[in-house]
């Protein structure tokens, strides 16, 4: 049957070069799409004066502190996952042992708060620039275009900050006043004016 309706619609040269076109117009679209930003860019906010390091600091002890809660939050959900586990029969407890116990020195929940942690940096620093610490301190992490950092850069950032010991590096830079992490990244971190900071400025993201 597949041969019969092969024999009924033929390859002529017409349904190839119709073929060809749909194509190259498909390729040629990939292309554009390709070459879009992720991001838009802002250029207003590429006069904003870069960060020096007590505004870091600063911001650096507030995420901080709401990393502290949100590891919280996601170990209440672990326990609750091994919770379910234990009660359809699938992971069993010994005598002396609770559900905290099947956590403890597991790889895949560490890797799992490692995830969170890198959610929490490099999805602010690529939606918007900004995690909650640096919005409470108008600090943005930037392009030099005023663009948003793509998730390539956030990695590179995230790895090389060492806990935000890179900081050190703005003792260092001069005038230039970039840190380790934002000369590893290629990025820069600015100080917003409270107009730029609001919220309402962000909608698009």
């Amino acid at each position: 049957m597949l041969v019969e309706r092969v024999a009924l619609y033929p390859r002529t040269p017409l349904n190839q070069g119709a073929n060809e076109n749909n194509f190259m117009l498909s390729f040629a679209l990939v292309q554009h799409l390709s070459k879009r930003p992720l991001m838009p860019a802002f250029p207003e906010h590429t006069h904003f004066p870069r960060a020096g390091l007590a505004r870091r600091l600063g911001a650096i002890l507030y995420d901080f502190l709401v990393i502290i809660a949100l590891l919280m939050f996601a170990t209440i959900i672990a326990l609750g996952f091994v919770a379910g586990l234990v009660s359809i029969g699938l992971i069993s407890l010994g005598a002396e042992q609770d559900h905290a116990s099947v956590l403890e020195g597991n790889v895949l929940f560490m890797l799992y708060l490692v995830a969170v942690i890198f959610w929490f940096y490099a999805g602010f620093w690529v939606r918007g620039g900004q995690t909650i610490g640096m919005r409470s301190w108008r600090l943005k992490v930037q392009n030099t275009d005023g663009s948003c950092i793509g998730w390539k850069q956030a990695t590179i950032r995230l790895l090389s900050s060492a806990f935000g010991l890179s900081n050190i590096g703005l003792l260092f830079s001069g005038q230039q006043k970039l840190a380790w992490q934002d000369k590893a990244a290629n990025c820069e971190v600015i100080v917003l004016s409270a107009e730029a900071n609001k919220l309402r400025n962000w909608k698009k993201f």
